[in-house]
């Protein structure tokens, strides 16, 4: 049993009841009255320079620094939905400056590289930081660190030997992390100061949306891209209204199906959720320390996020990554009410001080993951069409710099970013369905059983990691 089987057992079902209560299944994030108006869709057929298909993170990173770098190229983004409708606008809010969804991920991978990317990260999260600031985007950024929290006895030696390989972390044993942050469950933390900030995720979105506007980005909402073909004048787009014929695209169409039928296998989406809290007050602030501000995650297989809004609300997301049967994203997966019951549970055994404190909006949302768990990169169609999916959970930050190596392929030019291993060789495919639910389900049991076995991966994980294909969830 882990610490959180047992909160399961022992939490009341009317104290998870009352505090559910009333919650909107509305992203916390969208139901903003800052929220823009909806912007017009195309309407008749147009010729551009670069085409952008997705308005997400990698979309809008793609079409503004393709502004910034050629002021005079004409550059349009069709977004099926609206601007940060999807995972963008529906995350935890960590922007990491991992590219390679963690240090041993990426040592794992591409351990020739590691040490670069992860310098390539923290530049790459520095200008984020700048961009912020340069197009004044009101996303309440705070650059506060990770606290990564053993919740079991046997991680408390894992946390020691990371800060072993690592001296820029701090080490807090069980009396330094509960004087950091109050939790009964912590045994001790490790805090990376320099490699992730907290923002408001759909914000960053919307701010990205005017920034490229104000460049002069044309950017059409409802409007899905339904096919691509090749032409001898460009790369012609199909949508419901019109076609785009473009000399260059770019592909930001994260977890929804490639319009390259030959990387649809390579991602899988996988369901994750979340809770908020309405604000804490002062008393209740006080009570669980945490003035630092720092973003939480704790070291079991199927993990918890947490942070704090900049109005004192705590989210409280993870746990259960769900893939649902046929590679399908469907809004009726958005809502799964055992899972919010079981974070219900996990967040009072967490913050026992919290009791009574309510929930007002529960929501999910589908990420796009690969079988390496960082991002991928082809081209197609003789180098006019660039397409990066396979973020995994960590896109807040990556897709910045996903958008710069896109930009690079298309511009034909050999670049740091283009000679990368990272960019050059591409994930395992996932397997057809049924075999693709089949393997998640054994998968995420044997996961399960790890973390109730002192974090021991048994022989199946062992397979899976040894062909490249280990998951995390």
């Amino acid at each position: 049993m882990t610490t959180y089987d047992t909160a399961e057992s022992s939490t009341s079902r009317q104290q998870i009841t009352t505090a559910l209560d009333g919650a909107s299944r509305a992203p916390y994030w969208l139901d903003d009255p800052a929220r823009p108006q909806p912007l017009a869709a195309l309407a008749t057929d147009t010729t551009t320079d670069l085409a952008v298909v997705g308005g997400g993170y990698t979309g809008l990173w793609t079409a503004l620094m393709a502004k910034e770098r050629d002021p005079g190229r004409r550059v349009v983004l069709l977004e099926g939905n609206r601007i940060g409708w999807a995972a963008s606008g529906r995350n935890g809010g960590f922007c990491d400056a991992s590219l390679t969804h963690g240090e041993a991920n990426g040592e794992k991978h591409l351990p020739d590289e590691s040490a670069r990317l992860h310098e390539l990260g923290m530049e790459n999260l520095q200008e984020i930081s700048d961009a912020i600031k340069k197009y004044g985007i009101d996303c309440g950024f705070e650059w506060t660190g990770t606290l990564n929290v053993a919740t079991e006895d046997h991680q408390v030696a894992w946390l020691r030997a990371e800060k072993g390989k690592n001296p820029d972390v701090l080490f807090l044993d069980e009396t330094a992390i509960r004087a950091e942050v109050d939790s009964p469950v912590y045994r001790a933390g490790l805090w990376d100061k320099k490699g992730s900030a907290m923002l408001n995720p759909a914000r960053l979105a919307w701010g990205l949306q005017r920034a490229c506007l104000e460049l002069g980005v044309e950017i059409y909402e409802h409007t899905p891209v339904r096919g691509l073909t090749r032409t001898p004048h460009g790369v012609r787009l199909a949508t419901d209204a019109g076609t785009v014929t473009a000399a260059d695209v770019a592909l930001a169409t994260n977890v929804f199906p490639s319009l390259l039928k030959r990387t649809r296998l390579h991602t899988v989406p996988v369901y994750d959720y979340v809770l908020m809290t309405e604000p804490l007050s002062a008393e209740q602030l006080a009570a669980i320390g945490w003035s630092n501000r720092q973003g939480l995650s704790d070291l079991n297989n199927r993990f918890h996020y947490y942070r704090l809004t900049e109005d004192n609300r705590i989210l409280f997301g993870g746990y259960d990554a769900v893939y649902y049967f046929g590679r399908t994203v469907k809004p009726e997966y958005d809502q799964r009410e055992q899972t919010f019951e079981r974070l219900a549970a996990h967040f009072f055994a967490t913050f026992p001080q919290l009791d009574g404190v309510s929930f007002t909006h529960k929501w999910g949302g589908a990420i796009d993951t690969c079988s390496r768990f960082f991002s991928f990169f082809t081209t197609a169609h003789g180098g006019r069409v660039a397409y990066s999916a396979g973020y995994t959970g960590l896109g807040v930050g990556a897709t910045r710099f996903g958008a710069s190596v896109m930009l690079d392929l298309l511009s034909g030019s050999t670049t740091e970013r283009t000679r990368l291993r990272m960019v050059r060789k591409r994930p395992l495919p996932f397997p057809p369905e049924p075999l693709a639910w089949l393997g998640v389900k054994i998968t995420t049991a044997a996961m399960v059983r790890a973390d109730r076995n002192q974090g021991r991966r048994g022989p199946w994980l062992k397979l899976m990691d040894a062909v490249g294909m280990g998951f995390d969830s």
